[in-house]
């Protein structure tokens, strides 16, 4: 299960904007920064959908902004968590600080969990807003009412020419029907036009990532070969390290890699050599 994830798992390497867009379109959320999620309410809500009605959202406080009140989410995180029994711990003090790279890091682990429990898929049953608005007071985040503006518009503006039926209602609804008809034939074939190529994007993106992980978990097992102690310091070791911790992507360890082991075999050459020669 995704929660005894490793650092060096490829979870940690999905990027700042790929997580915001993750929770926005989850949660009807328009969140700009990673930092937005420090409360803690995003996560729980996050918890919320993966396990609908485990979490109680009453106690979740969307406009949390002292440190107190945030570790009040996590609290109910954490009792989330040991209810589920997910063995993940919470560095509450750090993440309210609202540090990016904490924050950051968190979110990494919790879309892996959250995919491995779903498999990705959004529940389409699940009602963000609705949810945020349990126990009688409306908690809504900032960036969610922008979000529900937004995609309000989004919607009237997709309709293409159906947009005359809704505007036109109370002067003349007979009018619009044929605009209408038409309208939603042509929206029906864009939208199987565009479910399939979603489709075929994912099919790719499952291709590319099952590959990526394939050569990512080769890398891992080489790395760990070489990081053994019978092996570390031998000079083959030093050069593969070399070349999987170099920095700059733009220049190839390769050559410095064989640079130190041509080195390093001249020098046992030169070192054993002296040994037959001494008397």
């Amino acid at each position: 299960m995704a929660s005894n994830i490793g650092i060096m798992d490829s979870a940690y390497f999905v990027g700042r904007n790929e997580i915001l867009t993750w929770i926005n379109n989850r949660l009807q959320l328009n969140l700009s920064r990673i930092e937005e999620a420090a409360s803690g309410a995003v996560q729980c809500q996050m918890m919320d959908m993966t396990y609908p009605g485990v979490v109680p959202m009453h106690k979740v406080n969307f406009d949390a902004k002292t440190e107190y009140d945030m570790i009040q989410n996590y609290k109910v995180l954490q009792e989330v968590f040991n209810k589920l029994k997910i063995e993940k711990h919470l560095e509450v003090n750090r993440l309210v600080k609202g540090r990016p790279l904490d924050n950051l890091e968190f979110l990494q682990w919790l879309k892996r969990y959250c995919d491995s429990v779903n498999g990705g898929i959004m529940n389409e049953n699940y009602n963000p807003v609705e949810r945020r608005c349990k126990g009688g007071k409306d908690r809504y985040p900032k960036g969610s009412l922008k979000s529900s503006k937004s995609l309000q518009a989004n919607n009237i503006h997709n309709l293409g020419s159906g947009d005359t039926v809704g505007l036109n209602k109370t002067s003349g609804p007979k009018q619009g029907k044929p605009y209408a008809a038409a309208g939603g034939a042509n929206s029906s074939g864009e939208v199987q036009a565009l479910s399939k190529e979603i489709t075929d994007l994912k099919l790719s993106v499952d291709l590319l990532e099952k590959e990526r992980d394939f050569y990512f978990a080769k890398l891992r097992d080489i790395e760990i070969l070489c990081q053994t102690s019978e092996l570390e310091e031998l000079p083959m070791a030093v050069a593969i390290k070399k070349i999987l911790y170099a920095a700059d992507a733009k220049e190839s360890p390769l050559a410095e890699a064989q640079e130190y082991l041509y080195q390093s075999m001249n020098a046992d050459e030169k070192e054993a050599e002296t040994e037959e020669t001494d008397p």
